[in-house]
């Protein structure tokens, strides 16, 4: 069983792990899955109660009226006692075919604890093989290692950026011009090889136009979808990332036009059209096709 593809995948909502009346709910909104958080959302007091409730709900999880929608779980660092625990629980839930779609895996600094949440998912058998991993790359020390992380195993066919951790560890500001370098690091890796890649979620609820706004910056830098704390932000996430119907016209205006010029570098809309132009007019499409 092949881990899920991800590139499809514009919107992700946050969810606490203590709160499973939500977890069912996000399948009515626009997002294209949901991610249980054990990490950040609950407190050092309730991991344990929390890990117990959410693995129960995956024991039971209900049908989802939607194909194709991810139930995702945050789990926590495994350099934690509280991510151990998460590990254990999740090899538990692959074994009795119960585990979900993807696993966030928080913090990661090292390809070490790709191959860690790996290796206990494949010692379960078919039951975990399927599981798809991100990796959330939130410090200084995991963009050094970004591009070895995203090299760490087949289960891996995500990263996200953690750009308010981030910008904490860099001593910066959590701000566009200070998180540039990092967006462009974390782009480059994921894009190395062929991962999905989400943005940090836009912490200003109520601002949808600063909202789409930064959608449209990261869309353009190579990002194929952002991270959601919020219902009422999905619906902007999704609109932004698909392509509008005039783009996905001139894409295949681009390729008619390359097709008929039997290859050769021509002209399109009086702009020059060659073979990386082509190859950005397949991937939109191809995008397309794929969401």
């Amino acid at each position: 069983m092949t881990p899920k593809d991800l590139n499809p995948i514009k919107s992700l909502l946050f969810t606490p792990g203590t709160r499973p009346d939500r977890f069912g709910k996000a399948v009515t909104t626009a997002a294209d899955g949901v991610i249980i958080d054990l990490e950040d959302a609950v407190g050092p007091g309730d991991k344990d109660s929390a890990r117990a409730g959410v693995a129960e709900w995956f024991r039971n999880r209900p049908a989802t009226t939607r194909p194709g929608f991810l139930f995702c779980l945050r789990i926590n660092s495994a350099y934690t006692e509280a991510g151990l625990r998460d590990l254990l629980a999740l090899a538990d839930l692959a074994r009795a075919g119960c585990a979900p779609d993807a696993v966030l895996l928080p913090k990661v600094e090292s390809p070490v604890e790709i191959e860690l949440a790996a290796r206990h998912l494949r010692n379960t058998g078919q039951g975990g093989a399927g599981v798809a991993l991100v990796a959330l790359i939130e410090s200084a020390l995991g963009l050094e290692q970004a591009v070895a992380i995203a090299d760490a195993s087949p289960m891996l066919r995500g990263m996200a950026f953690g750009g308010v951790d981030l910008a904490a560890d860099l001593r910066g500001e959590c701000a566009w011009e200070p998180l540039l370098w990092g967006r462009g690091r974390i782009v480059q890796a994921a894009a190395s090889r062929g991962l999905a890649l989400l943005d940090v979620p836009y912490l200003d609820i109520g601002d949808s136009a600063g909202l789409a706004a930064e959608c449209l910056r990261v869309k353009a830098m190579g990002f194929t979808g952002k991270l959601a704390i919020h219902p009422a932000q999905v619906e902007t996430i999704a609109t932004s990332f698909t392509p509008t119907t005039a783009e996905l016209d001139n894409a295949r205006g681009i390729l008619a036009a390359y097709t008929a010029a039997a290859g050769g570098a021509c002209t399109y809309k009086g702009k020059m059209v060659d073979e990386p132009v082509v190859l950005v007019a397949r991937q939109m499409l191809a995008r397309a096709a794929a969401a």
